[in-house]
């Protein structure tokens, strides 16, 4: 009676033997296998605090993984089912449960993008960010802003880098200026450092100012530098800017588009046909190009310049070559007559 007794527990444990490797090797199987995903991706978000079962008997709801239990078995047998990250996913065309289980430990989430272009307001660059659907609104009244974002001054223009950022679902408004704000420190910082000698500023924010006024006045990239020469020699000589844009900025609302000889003569704080050096603050998003140009600005005698074609400009060292300029370029122009 006993040795069939012991034959018989011989049978139990070499039956559950080969049921245990069955299972093992049919785990591994369905593992590599290619999961049932669409031609152009499965969008997958996985919620905070939910776990890898949940996510799994979601994914064979639709229809897209055979066996829920192995997935979630096989990440707990291999202590990798806490590992997973929340996170929007696209799980790609063909991949197996092996290659999802690794997309949510790295947390190779979805990232959304969006663009702040080189001389828009702050206000413009709020409205950009605000209006992506994937983005959550928290800045509701311009005083929030600087206290939110724990600016350097109190005006926020120019604080932000114009540049393409990338943001997971669900993410505020605050946190990707935050992302802009930090990249034009850094990059202030790295450029400032890096500056020409003998430049007329006492401080990176008025290289800041600055290379706002070069990024409005400049259509063409090779002219940046150029534009910056003028400015800084005029500087350098106690000139007014005379910058059109400045004026511009400080009628704030009420320019309707055609800057005319009253508005020149309206004062303001960024009136520069009126008040001698900088304006107060920037006066929009410069881009690194339009810095890289404000501190390291073309050489020349050149004090003047005036819009001609195709957005580029006539530069002039004297104001007699500049009056010339202008009845070429600008009085002609009104006239209907072609320079």
């Amino acid at each position: 009676m006993r040795a069939v007794g012991l034959a018989a527990l011989g049978a139990v444990l070499a039956a559950a033997a080969v049921g245990t490797y069955w299972l093992a090797t049919d785990v591994e199987r369905f593992m590599q296998t290619p999961m049932n995903v669409p031609a152009g991706g499965y969008p997958l978000l996985v919620k905070r605090g939910e776990s890898l079962s949940a996510v799994a008997d979601r994914l064979a709801t639709d229809a897209v993984l055979t066996h829920p239990r192995y997935l979630a078995g096989f990440a707990r047998w291999h202590e990798r089912d806490r590992r997973i990250q929340a996170g929007e996913y696209l799980v790609p065309h063909r991949a197996t449960p092996a290659r999802l289980l690794e997309m949510m430990e790295r947390g190779e989430i979805v990232r959304h993008r969006v663009r702040l272009i080189e001389g828009w307001s702050w206000r413009r660059a709020l409205a950009e960010i605000q209006s992506h659907p994937l983005v959550r609104s928290t800045i509701e009244i311009p005083a929030d802003f600087t206290r939110q974002l724990d600016l350097p001054t109190r005006n926020p223009e120019g604080w932000f880098l114009p540049a393409t950022y990338e943001f997971r679902r669900g993410s505020t408004d605050v946190v990707l200026l935050e992302m802009a704000h930090r990249a034009m420190v850094e990059h202030l910082d790295t450029a400032w450092a890096e500056r020409s000698p003998e430049l007329p500023y006492r401080n990176p924010y008025e290289a800041l100012i600055l290379a706002s006024i070069v990024e409005k006045e400049a259509a063409v990239a090779d002219e940046r530098p150029r534009i910056a020469g003028v400015f800084v020699r005029r500087l350098k000589r106690g000139m007014r800017l005379e910058a059109d844009p400045t004026v511009i900025y400080g009628l704030g609302e009420t320019f309707d588009g055609n800057l005319t000889r009253k508005d020149l003569r309206q004062d303001t704080p960024y009136n520069t046909y009126r008040r001698a050096g900088l304006p107060p603050t920037p006066i929009a998003l410069p881009g690194a190009a339009a810095l890289h140009a404000a501190l390291h600005p073309a050489g020349g005698d050149a004090l003047f310049f005036v819009a001609s074609e195709h957005g580029r400009h006539v530069f002039s060292a004297t104001l007699a070559e500049h009056r010339r300029a202008v009845d070429i370029w600008q009085r002609g122009r009104r006239s209907g007559k072609s320079p």
